[in-house]
Protein backbone atom coordinates (compact mmCIF):
# COMPACT_ATOMS: atom_id res chain seq x y z
CA UNK A 1 0.00 0.00 0.00
CA UNK A 2 1.49 3.75 -0.82
CA UNK A 3 2.00 5.95 1.59
CA UNK A 4 -0.98 8.26 1.96
CA UNK A 5 -0.51 12.27 2.17
CA UNK A 6 -2.92 13.60 4.44
CA UNK A 7 -4.83 17.07 3.20
CA UNK A 8 -7.20 18.18 6.11
CA UNK A 9 -9.92 17.23 8.51
CA UNK A 10 -13.50 18.29 9.40
CA UNK A 11 -12.38 21.60 10.79
CA UNK A 12 -15.48 21.06 12.86
CA UNK A 13 -14.27 17.58 14.12
CA UNK A 14 -14.26 17.62 17.61
CA UNK A 15 -16.33 14.37 18.96
CA UNK A 16 -14.31 11.59 17.19
CA UNK A 17 -16.27 12.28 14.03
CA UNK A 18 -13.27 13.11 11.52
CA UNK A 19 -14.35 13.59 7.26
CA UNK A 20 -11.09 13.07 6.36
CA UNK A 21 -9.17 13.69 2.88
CA UNK A 22 -5.78 12.45 1.72
CA UNK A 23 -4.25 11.91 -1.45
CA UNK A 24 -2.31 8.98 -2.84
CA UNK A 25 0.55 10.03 -4.61
CA UNK A 26 1.45 7.16 -6.21
CA UNK A 27 -2.04 6.37 -8.33
CA UNK A 28 -3.10 10.33 -8.10
CA UNK A 29 -6.05 9.59 -6.39
CA UNK A 30 -8.14 11.40 -3.40
CA UNK A 31 -9.20 9.44 -0.96
CA UNK A 32 -12.16 10.42 1.58
CA UNK A 33 -13.35 9.23 4.97
CA UNK A 34 -16.45 10.61 5.59
CA UNK A 35 -20.22 9.96 7.09
CA UNK A 36 -22.48 6.91 5.27
CA UNK A 37 -25.63 7.90 4.26
CA UNK A 38 -28.76 7.49 5.15
CA UNK A 39 -30.55 4.55 3.05
CA UNK A 40 -32.84 6.82 1.80
CA UNK A 41 -29.71 8.39 -0.36
CA UNK A 42 -27.88 5.36 -0.79
CA UNK A 43 -31.16 4.15 -2.80
CA UNK A 44 -31.29 7.48 -4.73
CA UNK A 45 -27.72 7.65 -5.60
CA UNK A 46 -27.83 3.64 -6.55
CA UNK A 47 -31.17 4.26 -9.30
CA UNK A 48 -29.15 6.76 -11.29
CA UNK A 49 -28.42 5.26 -14.68
CA UNK A 50 -26.13 7.47 -16.79
CA UNK A 51 -23.90 6.84 -19.60
CA UNK A 52 -21.03 4.95 -17.73
CA UNK A 53 -23.08 4.47 -14.69
CA UNK A 54 -25.13 1.65 -13.92
CA UNK A 55 -27.58 1.48 -11.96
CA UNK A 56 -26.82 0.10 -8.86
CA UNK A 57 -23.53 0.96 -6.39
CA UNK A 58 -20.90 -1.92 -6.92
CA UNK A 59 -19.80 -4.08 -3.96
CA UNK A 60 -16.46 -2.20 -4.84
CA UNK A 61 -17.69 1.37 -4.21
CA UNK A 62 -19.30 3.58 -1.70
CA UNK A 63 -21.34 6.44 -1.41
CA UNK A 64 -19.89 9.01 1.78
CA UNK A 65 -20.91 12.13 2.77
CA UNK A 66 -18.69 14.98 3.33
CA UNK A 67 -19.67 18.10 4.84
CA UNK A 68 -19.49 21.52 2.75
CA UNK A 69 -16.81 23.19 5.00
CA UNK A 70 -14.19 20.94 3.76
CA UNK A 71 -14.14 22.33 -0.09
CA UNK A 72 -11.14 24.16 0.84
CA UNK A 73 -9.29 20.80 1.87
CA UNK A 74 -10.94 19.15 -1.27
CA UNK A 75 -9.85 22.02 -3.57
CA UNK A 76 -5.96 21.20 -1.57
CA UNK A 77 -6.28 17.78 -2.46
CA UNK A 78 -7.19 18.24 -6.40
CA UNK A 79 -4.12 20.53 -6.41
CA UNK A 80 -2.20 18.03 -5.00
CA UNK A 81 -3.05 14.99 -6.62
CA UNK A 82 -2.43 17.07 -10.07
CA UNK A 83 0.58 18.12 -9.28
CA UNK A 84 1.84 14.58 -8.57
CA UNK A 85 4.00 13.22 -11.18
CA UNK A 86 3.83 9.42 -13.08
CA UNK A 87 7.73 9.40 -12.65
CA UNK A 88 8.79 7.55 -9.84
Amino acid sequence: MSPLRFIGIDPETNTGESPTVWVDEDKRELVFQGWKPDPRLEAECAAFELPGHAVGIPDTEAVIRIPARMIPDIRKACDAAEACTDVR
